[in-house]
């Protein structure tokens, strides 16, 4: 290799990396963090009015300091893939289960089928399932659940001439946009309000125009980015990508007939899937009941298939194998959190961001807390976390600075859902689709931009009514 060539590898290198070299850098910024930030803590007590364990806002004070060293922040990687087992395994399982599906022809041959049966209808159908997907996000907070739809989404749009990026976007990017624009998720409304004494879901009337206005706003970016790559292949952001997988991965199989067995093996998976909607909603299963039920029903499917236990291994490790490269990028994302838990300077950062509010009208304040929120969710990726640490603060500054608690909630559920699609904490959904993170970052980035403006506005409109109840 010449030494242009080397340069020209190491220039390529900076302006494409590695999801990993990503992650890393962030780990590294997040221990120089806990060399700079000073230490600091909150008290925890149990909040009556939800049983969960809150913070007391009137109690942080700064510690002895607890800055992480290298060795301490290389430790920190195995800690995240262990802690994030549960996630981990779902995510293996998941794949593989899909794969194995997959390799029957079912899912092919009823996606061929709804292909040809919509078959000059293609804005119709994208309408449709994006609408679904918001919905899912909206009222079920589904996010890890959306994982098995993915490929399916891509490979439906593929056969209509899109690209990976629609098919990701009809999926995942939807149930973000419901996510953020939800009016009845209990892992961010539901959470938040009980830490606020509100009403369950309370504020509905106004939660709908909220989702309303985030699901026009989605659906406007996502067809005219469709239609964009429908006339000119050249225009996608993928174009010339040289991808991890290869595109083959994502292309329907040649199957000639939707047959019998088809049709059983695929209502085998859309009774999987009723299920993970009955049970996540009924009974709060997650990573790990999910986890067992994909495992149970795609064994099934395999005998349905036809398949002896050897070819159901081989296609089901096939589909763990393919996600290996996604799957243990949230064990390294986890780690930003333990350094930053280790540190000890997580509340010190919350500390520092809720202070500067005190000073501001109410409408700007609220829209301020939007805002904090939405750099704290960089820090802490789950809903209930998030909630359980920052609502402890903001209700009671907003009852200082006169902002409606039901106000307050909006902001941290605007700002815990709006920016999900920007941090590297997502970057294993985009292994599904074989979308480099550098690229979606670019990409989706004007999307945030204006769903934080609608955000900013409907936060600022529901400050000047009064949102309540209180």
């Amino acid at each position: 290799m010449t030494e242009k060539t080397k340069k020209n590898s190491f220039i390529e290198g900076l302006k494409n990396p590695n999801s990993y070299v990503i992650i890393l850098s962030l780990i590294l910024v997040c221990m120089i963090l806990t060399w700079i930030v000073p230490s600091g803590s909150y008290e925890r007590v149990q909040d009556p009015a939800s049983g969960r364990t809150v913070i007391d806002p009137q109690s942080f004070h700064y510690v002895e300091d607890k800055s992480v060293n290298i060795f301490g922040m290389l430790k920190a990687i195995p800690k995240g893939i262990s802690a994030s087992g549960g996630i981990i395994a779902f995510i293996f399982i998941i794949s593989g289960t899909v794969e194995l599906i997959r390799s029957t022809g079912a899912m092919d041959a009823a996606i061929i089928y709804l292909v040809q049966k919509m078959k000059g209808k293609d804005t119709p159908l994208l309408i449709f399932v994006t609408f679904l997907f918001t919905m899912l996000g909206a009222v079920f907070g589904f996010a890890e659940e959306t994982i098995p739809f993915i490929p399916l989404g891509i490979s439906m749009c593929l056969a209509l001439g899109y690209d990976r990026m629609v098919g990701f976007h009809v999926v995942r990017t939807a149930a973000w946009i419901g996510f953020a624009g939800a009016f009845l998720n209990p892992f961010s409304i539901g959470v938040a309000q009980s830490i606020a004494e509100l009403q369950l879901f309370s504020g509905l009337g106004y939660r709908i125009v909220c989702y309303i206005v985030f699901f026009l706003i989605g659906l406007w970016f996502i067809l005219g980015y469709a239609k964009k790559v429908k006339n000119d292949p050249t225009q996608s952001v993928l174009y010339g990508y040289q991808g991890q997988r290869d595109e083959s991965d994502f292309q329907l199989m040649d199957v000639k007939e939707f047959t019998a067995r088809h049709k059983l093996v695929l209502l085998t998976f859309l009774v999987c899937l009723g299920f993970l909607v009955f049970g996540a909603i009924k009974y709060g299963w997650y990573t790990t009941e999910l986890s067992a039920l994909f495992l149970g029903f795609g064994i099934l499917a395999g005998f349905i298939a036809g398949y002896n236990p050897n070819q159901i291994a081989r296609e089901f490790t096939k589909g763990m194998k393919s996600v290996t490269y996604g799957a243990l990028i949230v064990g390294f994302a986890r780690a930003i959190v333990i350094i930053l838990e280790e540190g000890m300077i997580l509340d010190t950062i919350v500390y520092s961001f809720s202070q500067p509010l005190l000073g501001l009208g109410s409408s700007i304040a609220a829209i301020g807390m939007f805002i904090v929120q939405s750099f704290l969710n960089f820090f802490i990726g789950s809903s209930s976390g998030l909630a359980a640490a920052t609502m402890p603060i903001m209700i009671p500054l907003a009852d200082v600075l006169n902002i409606t608690r039901q106000t307050a909630v909006l902001a941290f559920q605007f700002g815990d859902g709006i920016t999900n699609m920007l941090w590297p904490a997502m970057i294993y959904y985009l292994v599904f689709a074989d979308i480099p993170y550098n690229i979606w970052f670019k990409h989706v980035l004007k999307l945030n931009i204006i769903l934080s403006v609608a955000g900013a506005v409907l936060v600022a409109i529901a400050q000047m009514i009064n949102y309540g109840p209180f």
